[in-house]
C-alpha cells in the first residue's frame, strides 16, 4: 500500500517510524580505523536467551529494538540456526559489547540484519571497526548486493554513519506497530525520546 501525501493518524498504543533501506552494489575501500581492543567471534547455533540478552543490551533500551523479542523462541531459533545466517559478538576483555548478524538467505545478497554496539562502546571508533569487519564478511563469492535498513527510532547518527560507510539510500517505508513498552516486551523506560501514547 502506498500512502497518500499528508498526515496519517497512528492508533493509540502504537508507534510509527520511517524506515530507510540502504544498499551497496560493490565493495568499497575499508574506512581508516584504530585499534579499539575488540575481537569479533562467530557464535554457531546461538542460544535464544543469550541472543536476546545481547540484543537488549545493544538496542532495546535506547533504540526500541524489539522484533526479536516478540517472536516465539522456536521461530527465533529457526532464523538463528539457519546455515545462511551468521551471528557474531564483539567482545573486549570478555565483555560482550556488539552484535552483528549477517543474513545470506537472499540469492546473491547479504543483509546486515542487525548491527549495533552497547552504549559503553559508542564514540570510540568501535562502530567503524565493526562495519569494516561486517563488510569483509559480507562481500564473499556470489554476493552482488549488501543491504541494511535503519529507522527514525534509531540513533540519529546511524544514517550518516551508514552513508559514510558506502551505503546508498534506495527506498523508504512507514512502519506502524504496537508499542512494545505497552505489550510488556520492553520496559516503559525504554527509548525515552519516543513518548508513550496510550
Amino acid at each position: 500500500m502506498t500512502l497518500e501525501a499528508g498526515f496519517h493518524a497512528v492508533p493509540a498504543g502504537h508507534v510509527a517510524t520511517v524506515v530507510t533501506h540502504l544498499e551497496m552494489r560493490a565493495p568499497v575501500p575499508a574506512r581508516p580505523e584504530r585499534d579499539v581492543g575488540l575481537e569479533l567471534v562467530r557464535i554457531a547455533r546461538p542460544d535464544a536467551e543469550w541472543y536476546r540478552a545481547l540484543f537488549r543490551k545493544v538496542g532495546a533500551e535506547d533504540w526500541m529494538w524489539f522484533s526479536r523479542l516478540v517472536i516465539d523462541e522456536a521461530s527465533l531459533l529457526t532464523v538463528l540456526h539457519d546455515p545462511a545466517v551468521e551471528v557474531y559478538v564483539a567482545r573486549r576483555a570478555g565483555e560482550e559489547l556488539g552484535l552483528l548478524e549477517l543474513d545470506f538467505r537472499g540469492a546473491g545478497e547479504c543483509e546486515i540484519a542487525f548491527f549495533g554496539l552497547a552504549r559503553t562502546a559508542i564514540g570510540q571508533g568501535a562502530g567503524r571497526w565493526l562495519m569494516n569487519r561486517a563488510l569483509e564478511l559480507a562481500w564473499r563469492a556470489g554476493v552482488g548486493r549488501v543491504h541494511l535498513h535503519t529507522c527514525t527510532l534509531d540513533s540519529p547518527q546511524a544514517m550518516g554513519f551508514y552513508r559514510r560507510s558506502g551505503f546508498v539510500p534506495v527506498r523508504r517505508e512507514v512502519e506502524v506497530m504496537r508499542d512494545p513498552r505497552l505489550t510488556g516486551h520492553l520496559p516503559e523506560t525504554a527509548a525515552p525520546h519516543v513518548p508513550i501514547l496510550r
